[in-house]
């Protein structure tokens, strides 16, 4: 026994080696001084990173991706919130198929929701609007919130809420003073959640996005096909310390294994 947990502890750690390898390359490469994509001798320097922020384009896209994360973040987890009270608390036919369509971008391409959103957004005449971008973003990101919402409203006793209505509360009061407080860490873990992959989506915003929305990843896939230099890399790393940000943020507030897992 005390082997076969060895081989699992020295099998996992190979795998988060592997796994963590091209992001900590990346990173390192982002420290180069040289001119050319390669890993920095005994100099370092932070060059690549000045220049990024001296590229108007790349802090323009940045707060473009950052603007956008968060109104896409904030009205996915304003919808999540009614539909998972919905879905948990409900007894109408029809519920399993709303759960099931709520959660559906999960399992879709998100090559063919840009199509799709690019078709649709070319008939009605709403191509390169920032609300609509912002909505294809809330169809693509608010199964996050409700996978960790629903989890959330699970198993939720109830009891607090019948007392406060038996005497005399209104639903409004119970939800603004006891139901929300309860399920306010699935609420800020799902907003944190769809903020990483809003601000990370680069596959359906190529096809929806305009010269005047274009976002962070956008403007790396557009300046990865012209020129390689280790500017990619320095914002790559600066993406990545964000996300790990949030990421640890994530864990103080919900705790990544209730996100991976979807437990209460």
């Amino acid at each position: 026994m005390p082997r076969n947990g060895s081989f699992a502890i020295l099998f996992n750690t190979l795998v988060v080696m592997f796994m963590l390898a091209p992001l900590v390359i990346v990173c390192l490469v982002a420290f180069t001084p040289e001119n050319t994509l390669s890993l920095p001798g005994w100099t370092w320097s932070l060059r690549w990173f000045r220049k990024v922020f001296e590229h108007p384009d790349f802090v323009t896209s940045f707060i473009n991706s950052l603007w956008l994360a968060t109104v896409s973040a904030s009205l996915a987890v304003g919808l999540a919130v009614p539909a998972s009270l919905a879905i948990t608390r409900g007894n109408f036919p029809g519920r399993q198929a709303l759960e099931g369509l709520f959660l559906s971008p999960l399992v879709i391409p998100h090559l063919v929701l840009g199509v799709a959103l690019l078709q649709m957004f070319a008939r009605i005449g709403a191509t390169g609007s920032f609300v609509w971008l912002a909505l294809a973003h809330v169809v693509v990101i608010t199964p996050y919130a409700m996978r960790l919402l629903i989890a959330a409203m699970t198993g939720y006793d109830r009891s607090v809420e019948h007392a406060a209505l038996s005497l005399g509360a209104s639903r409004l009061t119970v939800f603004r003073r006891i139901t929300l407080p309860m399920i306010l860490p699935g609420v800020s873990g799902g907003w944190l959640l769809c903020f990483i992959n809003s601000f990370d989506e680069v596959t359906m915003s190529i096809f929806i996005t305009a010269p005047s929305t274009i976002t962070l990843p956008v403007k790396m896939y557009m300046y990865a096909t012209e020129s390689i230099d280790p500017m990619m890399a320095a914002v790559s790393a600066l993406i990545v310390g964000l996300t790990a940000a949030t990421a640890l943020l994530l864990d103080r507030i919900y705790g990544l294994d209730r996100v991976l897992v979807g437990q209460r």
